[in-house]
């Protein structure tokens, strides 16, 4: 495998960029050049005798906005362990480079338009959770790593990868037309990986878990639902669980999405916007081309939809399990376990009675594993696709369950634990598994919902707290003001981010210079003045009670009309996406 370099050194010219790989014994040196955006390969003898050096660890890639382009790169890298002998770094820090030397030649007009695109690009960059490796691929599985041909594994990083992952594909496009460039391009994962080293019964193995976020559909909680038209399903995330030990490795892989069919949840101010399932589009045309490529990619599919099964969630459920029943294919197995109904008034042992259900389902499917001389033991043949509405918290919960009985039959079989031996009576791996499965948990969720995940407290000690029900409450409160007053600037990040969005590089007018309705502004000022005079009116009492009655009853009345209205317009005061069209967020 070609890998890419792992050190560089970063020359800044007025005219051009330097990109110097520093590995020992290379030479290579990719020119940038700052006014026609070529990108050339050279050598050190072509390395500027002047201008600013810096030492960086990586190019995210680049990207035009309205003052044209720009150089992303990673100046901070952070090691969070070794996978198979290959250090896996987590991204702690990025610059973010323009082409050109000044912004002089904008108007105010573009030169807050590009503030506003450059806050964008900041906005994901910040987000938590971008990981790579410069000599191991980590958008794969080991078992497809352990079924390829010889050209895959003479293919470059970026070449190999598997383009659901790299979340910076889009930034890659100018280095990935230049096959003599591709040790420059860094595939970045983005989601949850934690590598811990264990012991049980004094014997030491790696534990590592993997989740995989994937780029297509990507986006906010309530702007992204459901499926697009090439069947891809939002909040689409890969977990695998991998266990190395003396040379023998071991795999489990589970996957999570958005019910895939073709629906919405637009944010319109109440707690719980009511899902809507669309009539118009083609719902088994996207739904096949879902499974198809699941059924390609990972085999027998059981569905695990923990929905609830009333209210305005059954609709969904109904719909799900219809559409599965109407494939008609023996390699999908439906399964709807009202996560909300069984373990209401704090029964969570009752999360048993899904995981005993599955049970036999999980032995046939198996994981993937090879023993230390690499012969194939045995190889996972399906996977458990879980959702819930946001695929977050009820998913993360049975998620964990599942791959803990797959530990507990690989970690026989591996010798590590005794026969009779169980995982739970390992206290100090215990811990470890608990904490990490509800790491991965607020990873995900802060990616797609903009706060840690809703019950954790279980995942971490197999118990609902108060402490935890308290948290969750925080929790649903701040996601509840992001997903209404700040999703639609973080929608529009990634767009933008992704290359679902592309800023012209024309002087025309973007999608930025959006003007608001009247109403946006008008009806909350009048709905503050009234309730602030309301207020006012029973801390200064008139007269005679009947006057400050008459008062408090005014301004009551007209601050409960205001917001009733702006209830009723709830998507006109929500922060919406500006950049994505419509039909798409539909």
């Amino acid at each position: 495998m070609a890998t890419a370099f792992d050190r560089y050194n970063l020359h800044t010219t007025p005219e051009k960029f330097f990109i110097e790989a520093c590995d020992e014994g290379e030479d290579a040196v990719l020119a940038i050049d700052r006014v026609s955006n070529e990108m050339t390969l050279t050598g050190k003898k072509d390395l500027p005798p002047t201008g600013v050096t810096r030492p960086i660890f990586g190019i995210m890639g680049t990207i035009r906005l309205v003052a044209g382009m720009y150089l992303i790169v990673i100046t901070r890298k952070k090691k969070v362990g070794e996978i198979l002998g290959h250090a896996v770094w987590k991204v702690v820090d990025f610059d973010v480079i323009s082409y050109k030397k000044s912004v002089l030649h904008l108007s105010e007009t573009q030169s807050q338009e590009n503030k506003t695109f450059l806050a964008m690009i900041n906005n994901i960059l910040t987000t938590d959770g971008f990981y790579f490796c410069t000599d191991f691929d980590l958008t794969h599985t080991l078992q497809r790593l352990a079924n390829t041909s010889p050209d895959f594994q003479e293919m470059s990083l970026l070449e190999r990868a598997d383009q659901r992952f790299v979340w910076n594909g889009n930034l890659l496009r100018e280095l990935a037309g230049q096959p003599e460039l591709h040790r420059f391009a860094l595939p970045v994962v983005h989601g949850f990986i934690i590598l811990k080293p264990c012991r049980i019964n004094g014997k030491i193995f790696e534990w590592i878990l993997i989740s995989r976020r994937s780029c297509f559909r990507a986006g906010v909680r309530y702007y992204v639902r459901g499926i697009d038209s090439e069947g891809h399903a939002a909040n689409f995330v890969e977990t695998e669980q991998i266990v190395l030990y003396e040379g023998a490795k071991a795999s489990f892989v589970q996957t999570r999405g958005s019910m895939p069919f073709y629906w919405s949840q637009r944010p319109n101010l109440k707690y719980k916007p009511k899902p809507i399932i669309s009539k118009t589009s083609n719902h088994m045309d996207g739904f096949q081309r879902h499974f198809d490529s699941q059924l390609l990619i990972y085999g027998k599919q059981t569905v695990l939809n923990l929905v609830n099964q009333k209210g305005s969630e059954k609709p969904l459920e109904e719909a799900f399990a219809k559409m599965v029943a109407g494939m008609s294919s023996g390699l999908i197995n439906y399964i709807a376990f009202d996560f909300h109904k069984e373990c209401s008034h704090m029964r969570w042992d009752r999360l048993q009675i899904l995981v005993d259900t599955v049970a036999e389902t999980q032995e046939e499917y198996s994981y993937f594993m090879v023993n230390s001389d690499g012969k194939e033991l045995t190889h996972q043949s399906g996977v458990f696709r879980s959702n819930c509405m946001d695929c977050l918290d009820r998913t993360n919960v049975i998620q964990s369950l599942l791959a803990r009985r797959s530990l507990q039959s690989q970690l026989q079989r591996m010798g590590i634990l005794n026969v009779g031996q169980r995982i739970e009576e390992q206290a100090e791996f215990e811990k470890t598994y608990k904490n990490a499965w509800a790491d991965n948990a607020n990873a995900c969720a802060v990616q797609y919902a903009g706060t840690g995940a809703l019950k954790t407290d279980f995942t971490r000690t197999g118990k609902r707290t108060k402490w935890g029900l308290l948290m969750d409450g925080w929790n649903s409160m701040i996601r509840y003001y992001k997903n209404n007053f700040s999703d639609g600037f973080r929608q529009d990040s990634i767009d933008l981010f992704l290359g679902n969005f592309s800023v012209d590089d024309s002087d025309g007018a973007t999608p930025l210079r959006v003007q608001k309705d009247w109403k946006f502004l008008t009806l909350p000022i009048i709905m503050v003045v009234a309730f602030s005079m309301c207020i006012i009116s029973l801390l200064m009492a008139g007269e005679t009670w009947t006057e400050t009655l008459a008062y408090v009853t005014f301004w009551g009345a007209a601050s409960a009309i205001t917001a009733t209205i702006i209830l009723f317009n709830g998507q006109d005061f929500v922060d919406a996406p500006k950049l994505v069209h419509k039909e798409k967020m539909d």
